[in-house]
């Protein structure tokens, strides 16, 4: 078995959740390697807001091309232009459109096999409490079956620790967390619709408006459609 480094492979989106996840680890004196992935998803806003963060963490940023494997999968209003993106809240159920089979399975076994190969200390996933309702593979259960997964595949091979910091906390504490650690979330981007402002309406931006005001700060987003008064 190898020797760990002080090295956190992160599956990295450029929302606010991934965000926050580099600013603790980077935080916590880890050096980054941010990996996100074109799985075909409507746009690219996000992966533009990721290079840029990682420029910011002055991190190893790597895009990861999924799109033939995206594009077999139809059906989810993130790969799928025949698909409305719903407005809402994540609690709704219209937000089950939302889902892409397997996504955080795929993304985190990717990220595993990297790791082992770069001998790092921990791969580190974004998800949180208000992910459970709608996906499954954002729960503890799946967290628990990822760990022993990945285990078992590395047998004998150097194997990281796979870890979810915010998995039980709500999306109010991650923007709480990210004000603590002075992550640049103006940088961020959450929204699924892609336009050249966060749309205001969808799930991930409605959760993300939601969090800012529970948690009293300032929201640095711009939207395209305003909370009325």
């Amino acid at each position: 078995m190898s020797t760990a480094r002080s090295l956190a492979v992160l599956a990295f989106s450029g929302g606010m959740d991934s965000s926050t996840l580099a600013g603790h680890y980077h935080q916590h004196g880890h050096e980054l390697i941010l990996v996100s992935f074109d799985y075909g998803q409507r746009h690219t806003r996000e992966l533009d807001s990721a290079r840029t963060i990682a420029k910011h963490y002055a991190a190893e940023h790597h895009v990861v091309d999924l799109r033939t494997v995206g594009a077999l999968m139809p059906g989810s209003a993130l790969t799928d232009a025949g698909v409305e993106v719903p407005d809402g809240h994540y609690e709704d159920t219209t937000m089950r459109v939302t889902v892409v089979p397997n996504r955080n399975a795929i993304m985190g076994n990717i990220a595993a096999g990297i790791a082992s190969a770069r001998a790092a200390e921990v791969v580190a996933l974004g998800m949180h409490a208000g992910d459970h309702v709608i996906y499954s593979d954002c729960r503890p259960v799946f967290l628990d079956a990822l760990r022993a997964s990945v285990e078992s595949a590395l047998e004998g091979l150097h194997c990281p620790r796979i870890e979810a910091p915010f998995l039980h906390l709500r999306k109010v504490d991650i923007a709480l967390r990210a004000a603590e650690l002075g992550v640049p979330l103006h940088l961020s981007w959450s929204c699924y619709r892609g336009g050249e402002l966060h749309c205001g309406r969808c799930g991930t931006c409605t959760e993300r408006r939601e969090a800012f005001e529970l948690a009293g700060l300032s929201d640095p987003t711009r939207y395209e459609t305003q909370v009325a008064a």
